[in-house]
């Protein structure tokens, strides 16, 4: 298409005609056309400043320098008329108080409210833990409403499609393993063709641009229901509740053979949550060594004692055989040790901070935040969970208004990504798609 272009003080002429493409000299402010058969051409015109001025007229019929000539003489138009919301009967009659600074004036309209918002959340924010089944079939968790085992090969793809539909592309794997798999050293755990590992092939097959996070620890494989394997000794210093004593380094053996298998599978960030000493230097090199400088670590670095947990062990039928897991996982009651286990992850190679439970440590989360640049994250666990769907459903407290506020809490204290149940739910009402 031949195009030429004039430019003059007063108006701009453009002629253009069908077929070729035109070439403009701009030095000269004209345009050279291709040799060639003359077409027939449209001109359309653009007026001076002062005529399309001219042409512009107020509501009132009046000219922009008709307005503008009242305005300097002095005659201005009568504003509305200034409203004062009237105070309700009865209301003192005051002095203002005399101070300068006042926040509430931050806060007065929605507008100004978003605009000063210090926090914000996305569901890129989120990891969706999946629990997951060799079944067919999607089987209900009753403790955790709204949550399933979900079969791996139907049920599993299709939570999966539905959450990055709302914008979660980050989801971690929890495997339901049948008994007659698990064993006192958890040797399933390992096997690259077990629930995990079928399970990865199968996502990244399907959705290659997700980010599958994998838990690192023997408690769903192990017999005895803890992160470690146990030897009977009831006169040793480390005993759980008399039953027994976990085995650190030999736990920690066995963990680097589970990150390994999975990372061979196509796991992106492996997370060791068995709380061993030591656990995360000796995973980085096992990865190192079979080439997967890649796979990143996320280490569960101040997991608690927690009482919080008790859904989820429900899903995964993994409660312990005996005692408890105070000897590995931190004491509720303190603060300055989550301090030791920052320096040793981040020492020892960690690329991510965990601590979990979440919102019951928002000091610690805090804690880790101020002192570390590590990215952090926090598990928003079952029991938080269940306490804000039980809630909900009881009509004690607003379900979806208590859940964005808890997960903004989160996010305000520190925490850069969340796993969390609610990551569908929560993603589904920021993306528009439910009453804010």
């Amino acid at each position: 298409m031949t195009s030429a272009v004039s430019f003059s003080p007063a108006n701009v002429q453009m002629l253009q005609a069908r077929g070729g493409h035109g070439h403009a000299a701009f030095g000269s402010c004209s345009a050279v056309p291709r040799a060639g058969p003359r077409l027939r051409s449209t001109v359309v015109r653009v007026s001076s400043e002062q005529e399309a001025a001219a042409a512009v007229r107020a509501p009132s019929g009046r000219t922009i320098e008709e307005c503008e000539a009242d305005a300097v003489a002095g005659r201005f138009p009568a504003p509305p008329p200034l409203v004062r919301p009237k105070a309700p009967e009865g209301t003192p009659e005051i002095r203002p108080l005399d101070m300068t600074k006042r926040p509430r004036r931050n806060r007065k309209s929605p507008t100004l409210r978003a605009a000063f918002q210090e926090t914000t959340i996305s569901p890129a924010n989120f990891v969706l833990p999946l629990f997951i089944h060799e079944g067919e079939d999607d089987a209900p968790i009753g403790a955790m409403p709204g949550c399933y085992r979900l079969g791996w090969r139907h049920g599993l793809l299709e939570e999966v499609y539905k959450a990055r539909d709302v914008g979660v592309n980050s989801f971690v794997l929890f495997p339901k393993v049948p008994d007659a798999l698990k064993s006192p050293t958890g040797d399933e755990a390992y096997n690259d063709n077990g629930l995990v590992p079928r399970t990865i092939r199968l996502l990244k097959d399907k959705f290659p641009d997700i980010v599958i996070y994998t838990d690192v620890a023997l408690d769903p494989y192990s017999s005895d229901g803890h992160d470690g394997i146990v030897r009977e000794d009831a006169n040793h210093w480390l005993v759980c509740l008399a039953s027994g004593v976990i085995m650190n380094d030999e736990t920690v053996y066995q963990l680097c053979k589970q990150a390994v298998s999975q990372a061979r599978a196509g796991a992106d960030v492996v997370s060791p949550s068995d709380m061993m000493d030591g656990r995360v230097g000796a995973l980085r090199a096992a990865l190192d060594a079979e080439g997967f400088h890649d796979v990143s670590i996320m280490s569960y670095t101040a997991k608690y004692a927690s009482s919080f947990y008790g859904p989820f062990r429900e899903a995964l039928d993994s409660n312990p055989r005996f005692g408890d897991k105070k000897t590995y996982q931190m004491n509720p009651a303190n603060y300055r040790e989550a301090l030791i286990e920052t320096a040793a992850d981040e020492a020892e190679g960690a690329d991510i901070l965990l601590v979990k439970p979440g919102l019951p440590y928002l000091d610690v989360i805090r804690l880790l935040r101020d002192n570390s640049a590590l990215p952090i994250a926090a598990y928003q666990v079952s029991g938080e969970y269940s306490m804000i769907k039980a809630g909900g459903a009881l009509g004690m407290i607003d379900e979806q208004k208590v859940m964005m506020e808890s997960l903004m809490c989160l996010r305000r204290a520190g925490a850069d990504i969340i796993l969390t149940y609610f990551a569908r739910q929560a993603a589904g009402v920021l993306c528009g798609m439910g009453p804010k």
